[in-house]
């Protein structure tokens, strides 16, 4: 019998398709691991590409093409369509971070009933609960129906929690490695 904490990709047999609304901090880190690992990506994005480091347009659509932009400049759109978008949502939260955001998610994420998987994180450790983490990724993907699954990474923006975009790069990184297509 294996560990229970290992993930393999027979764990879901489906492959896996993130989105996001790439703002700094969990949503970049999501699609910085998806890019590094060759997993499928979408998501939506304010317009223009806006987010709270990259102002300009295209923003976000000049290192993530394959992110959407609304029609509207207002972050609490695209948190909605990626909510919808998603079979399930996986929140990447640390202690003591207050995140509008991510409460939107949330709200989203119960509105259009959509399972919510909560990471836990410590900045200053983020690979200290990988084992844990595992568990509840494939907790949210045999949750989110599809072919390929599509899994919804939010969380706080780096300005609300420092150091979280660095933490959950690391942590998705180990945790989704298995179904990436090219190597760790």
């Amino acid at each position: 019998m294996r560990p229970p904490h290992r993930v393999r990709r027979g764990d879901v047999a489906r492959g896996l398709r993130l989105v996001s609304g790439g703002q700094s901090g969990v949503d970049r880190a999501a699609l910085e691991v998806a890019v590094g690992l060759g997993i499928p990506y979408g998501g939506w994005c304010p317009a223009g590409g806006w987010a709270e480091d990259m102002q300009e347009p295209p923003g976000l659509r000049r290192r993530f093409p394959g992110l959407t932009a609304t029609v509207s400049t207002d972050p609490a759109t695209r948190t909605r369509l990626n909510v919808r978008e998603a079979g399930a949502v996986l929140v990447v939260e640390v202690a003591g971070a207050s995140s509008p955001g991510t409460r939107e998610t949330l709200r989203a994420a119960h509105e259009e009933g959509r399972p919510v998987h909560i990471l836990p994180i410590d900045v200053a450790r983020p690979l200290w609960l990988a084992g844990a983490a595992r568990q509840v990724l494939v907790g949210a993907l045999r949750e989110a129906p599809g072919t390929p699954p599509v899994l919804d990474v939010a969380g706080p923006r780096e300005s609300e929690a420092p150091g979280i975009q660095a933490a959950a790069a690391a942590l998705l990184r180990e945790i989704l490695a298995p179904f990436g297509a090219q190597p760790a």
